[in-house]
């Protein structure tokens, strides 16, 4: 098995070699001309100068939380090496974003350049663009991973192979709270900083002015271009990188518990998932060299080119698990191999179901845009029928996939599927499922950080004044960007929802853990049974806590977990909400201050209202963030494991289902301008537009700040709660 597992490494080495191979291609190309270079350098300034800040501020809470974890080791609360893994695991999200944003930045200008040129060129170079985003947070976390596993395999006392196995695996998950905390910040104060820009941008230009959106003429479109940047390129790597981490993670932990007593058959578990996301990296770069169309294609001949490398990648991946796993000899190889396939199903069935509801090129979005005939109020009312309807498809699929995946582990044991042993199996195929589904995350993110690389190359081509076909070739390719982005976010949120449910797992093996640490060798139950800590099962842990729907600990658990994903989204609304306030005002005070904007001999005062945005975004996000990370500490210590166990089922089933609704009607109400501004019902400048535009400017914080950011709440309480379990059954008051 030693050998193998450098298979992982490697991997992870070729998928960082792609991203500069991808991104060293599209450096090669011409950013166009001396207007279109300027334009790209103000928006690539003013990213780099918000994501300067942002690693400032997110550098201190960092700092605090990891003398926090030190100062728990040092009491025998937590292991000696979390403080380091915690710093380890945001450092990484971190560079993901950073080296992704990068890339978008200078990818806009060229691509709105070779657009000039040819449709298949202009998404040529945006996807590939983006399959740099991808590829470097696959490659990150497999180094992440791989480093880790050889330190603490070296490290780690071998008194006991399955105990030891079970101190890395529980050692590494905890690097998933360092992904977690600064994908939150990253998510939430790049959501916050682009919907500030996009509503100031949208309210002022578009309805007040009447001026086309990205217009140059408008002090708010360098900001709104930067924002997409922010928030759809660095805050979705950073989100998605440690789901990614996270699923693999949580699922190696589960591996490790559930073959215990089995050391050789634990070891291959452990690696399995590890092994299936290595794979998943070299089938996803044959999927990116598929994607290509043709120069006549429409918007469902688009769509279908991106599906093609997407679905193709897919079906080797699930082929390939077979061979993997009957290769290293896993136990009941077959059922778990099935428990793969599950995911990346599940995983596309979402993608297709949230492309159904928020594209153009369908009936709903399209029923959304009718309805602006009678105004604004109906098109809002319309969005946010269709966002709730829209629940169904991804619930029903996620609920599938859990119970398949459970029972193809089980070998369909159906009678016997709550005992001890099939218990463990069976969760240990829904981490599986979880890692299936995120198994082609090079492709699938590619697809995802492609929108904001075409939406950037549109306001290239508006502001430098391109002719009306490089227009038309750039909103086609932003009109499918705007589907991708919605996919790809009810993509993140279904594998938010699987990483979850195995990470809720996992907290019991770390409450294991954390009582070992403190010297608790046995657990006695009330008729007076004992079990010994090392040995008991996820049912002995259950019985212990006492966590059952009757138990009142559980039941306000999950109230306040289902609360959370309100008051988050709550919190995240009104923060764009003030910001965007300011923007409104600064964008008003230039058009009346600044001689000649609107004729277009003055020129804007760009740098205010990124300044604006910055400020705004930075200020807001510290509140909603740290909320995320003090209400499962505060939870563990009053209410106990139980609470604890409760908030986490909350949280996911509320925040799950909030998430797809505020994703979906935000991107039906952006295509629903698109679909009118592509000349349908009236066209750009009409009444139908105006109430369009009005909806859209509702949707933006539903689909690019709270949504977005409620995948990585869920996620972050369970990280939370995994690095904190030594202080709750520490400290627990009740």
């Amino acid at each position: 098995m030693s050998n193998i597992f450098f298979l992982i490494p490697f991997a992870a080495v070729v998928a960082l070699g792609f991203a500069l191979y991808f991104f060293k291609q599209m450096m090669r190309e011409s950013e166009g001309t001396d207007t279109m270079k300027k334009i790209a350098q103000y928006v690539r300034d003013g990213a780099m100068s918000y994501l300067k800040q942002q690693y400032k501020v997110v550098s201190i809470v960092f700092i605090v939380l990891a003398l926090v974890f030190t100062v728990m080791a040092y009491f025998g609360l937590q292991n000696l090496w979390v403080p380091f893994a915690f710093l380890t695991g945001g450092f990484f999200s971190g560079l993901a974003g950073f080296f992704g944003m990068k890339t978008a930045t200078y990818a806009s200008a060229r691509t709105a350049h070779a657009a000039s040129k040819s449709l298949n060129q202009g998404l040529q170079i945006a996807f590939r663009s983006g399959a740099v985003m991808g590829l470097v947070v696959v490659g990150l976390a497999l180094v992440d991973i791989s480093v880790w596993y050889l330190v603490l395999d070296h490290f780690v006392e071998d008194v006991d192979q399955g105990h030891k196995m079970m101190i890395i695996t529980t050692t590494m998950l905890t690097f998933g709270m360092g992904a977690s905390t600064q994908a939150l910040f990253a998510r939430v104060g790049g959501g916050i900083y682009t919907k500030a820009a996009d509503v100031g941008a949208d309210l002022v230009g578009k309805v007040e002015a009447g001026i086309p959106e990205d217009d140059p003429r408008n002090p708010a479109t360098i900001a709104d271009n930067v924002g997409d940047n922010v928030g759809d390129v660095a805050g979705m790597g950073a989100d998605l990188y440690e789901s990614y981490v996270g699923s693999i993670l949580a699922t190696a932990a589960l591996g490790a518990s559930a073959f215990i007593l089995v050391p050789e058959m634990q070891t291959k578990a452990v690696f399995a998932p590890m092994l299936i996301a290595a794979v998943g990296i070299f089938l996803s770069i044959i999927g990116i060299f598929i994607v290509k169309t043709g120069e006549k294609a429409d918007m469902k001949q688009l769509m279908a080119a991106l599906n093609r490398g997407v679905n193709i990648s897919s079906l080797l991946t699930a082929i390939a698990a077979f061979g993997i796993l009957y290769y290293i000899g896993l136990e009941n190889w077959v059922g778990v191999s099935f428990a793969v396939v599950c995911g990346l199903v599940a995983g596309i069935i979402i993608g297709q179901g949230t492309e159904y509801f928020t594209s153009h090129s369908f009936r709903p979005t399209q029923k959304v845009a009718e309805s602006a005939a009678t105004g604004p109020a109906t098109v809002i009312i319309s969005g946010l029928g269709l966002g709730m309807i829209s629940t169904a498809i991804p619930v029903v699929t996620i609920g599938f996939a859990i119970m398949l995946s459970f029972l193809c582990a089980i070998e369909f044991d159906v009678k016997n599927m709550l005992t001890a042993e099939n218990l463990s199996m069976g969760l240990y195929g829904i981490g599986i499922a979880a890692v299936g589904m995120l198994s082609t995350l090079g492709i699938t993110l590619a697809t995802d950080a492609y929108g904001p690389i075409a939406d950037n190359a549109g306001g290239n081509a508006e502001m430098s004044g391109l002719g009306a076909e490089v227009r038309k070739r750039t909103d086609a390719l932003d009109a499918l960007g705007n589907t991708t982005a919605a996919t790809g976010k009810g993509f993140a949120i279904g594998s938010a929802a699987l990483t979850a449910l195995a990470l809720l797992a996992s907290y019991i093996e770390e409450i294991k853990m954390g009582l070992m640490r403190l010297g608790q060798t046995t657990l006695e139950f009330a008729n007076g049974d004992v079990v010994e800590t090392s040995k008991a099962t996820f049912v002995d842990f259950m019985n212990y806590y006492q966590v059952t729907l009757m138990n009142p600990k559980v039941l306000i658990g999950m109230f306040l977990g289902s609360m959370m994903a309100f008051v988050f989204c709550g919190l995240t609304m009104n923060a764009v909400g003030r910001a965007a306030q300011k923007m409104v005002e600064e964008v008003r005070r230039q058009f009346r201050e600044i001689k000649g904007i609107l004729e277009g001999t003055g020129t804007p005062d760009y740098a205010r209202c990124v300044e604006i945005s910055t400020k705004g975004a930075q200020k807001e996000m510290m509140f909603p963030s740290l909320l995320a990370i003090i209400v499962p500490v505060v939870t563990g210590v009053v209410f106990g494991v139980a609470g604890v166990m409760g908030l986490l089922v909350g949280g996911l089933s509320a925040g799950f289902v909030l998430a797809i609704f505020m994703a979906n009607a935000g991107g039906a109400w952006d295509n629903a301008k698109k679909y009118v501004e592509e000349g349908h019902l009236g066209g750009k400048g009409s009444d139908i537009h105006k109430a369009c535009v009005v909806g859209d400017t509702v949707g933006d914080p539903f689909k690019d700040t709270s949504g977005p950011s409620l995948n990585i709440l869920i996620k972050l309480m369970s990280m939370v709660s995994i690095v904190m379990a030594g202080l709750t059954v520490a400290f627990s008051l009740l």
